[in-house]
């Protein structure tokens, strides 16, 4: 069981900020090594096996889905990732709700690009009144500063 988000979000709790954004991608770039990591080793013992042109594209494929696990998950499941429990954020849809799993998975995919965009992805939530960047956008998601996390 997992615990919902609370619906309606109110004002008070503020949108989340770029700079608590990006503390929030750092911490949760040092879990996402490690589980980059552990796949990279899962896979080795199928790398010999496969002798054909796209091996490196299945490869990274294969880390995008253990990203996607780990992201998608935490955002389905509990609102936040271990980055966003400890800089108090909650991922919430536009109408204060859980995440689905589709749009877990156009948030992530959209997060690629906002990132393959040199980042310009992030920084839109500079202008954006609710500090939503394309991956919020197009997730219709947004992060709020959480008051408590229990």
């Amino acid at each position: 069981m997992h615990a919902q988000p609370p619906k309606n979000p109110p004002p008070a709790s503020g949108f989340c900020s770029l700079p608590r954004r990006l503390l929030v991608m750092l911490y949760d770039a040092v879990i996402l090594l490690g589980l980059l990591m552990l796949g990279s080793a899962l896979a080795l013992p199928f790398g010999e096996l496969q002798k054909f042109a796209f091996q490196d594209f299945w490869f990274t494929l294969w880390l995008l889905l253990v990203c996607f696990a780990y992201l998608g998950g935490c955002w389905h499941y509990g609102g936040m990732t271990v980055g966003m429990r400890a800089w108090r954020v909650n991922l919430v849809n536009k109408d204060g709700g859980a995440i689905s799993w589709p749009r877990c998975l156009l948030r992530f995919l959209a997060g690629v690009v906002s990132l393959a965009a040199f980042g310009l992805g992030f920084a839109w939530a500079l202008f954006d009144r609710q500090n939503r960047a394309w991956h919020d956008l197009a997730g219709h998601t947004v992060l709020i500063k959480a008051n408590h996390i229990n």
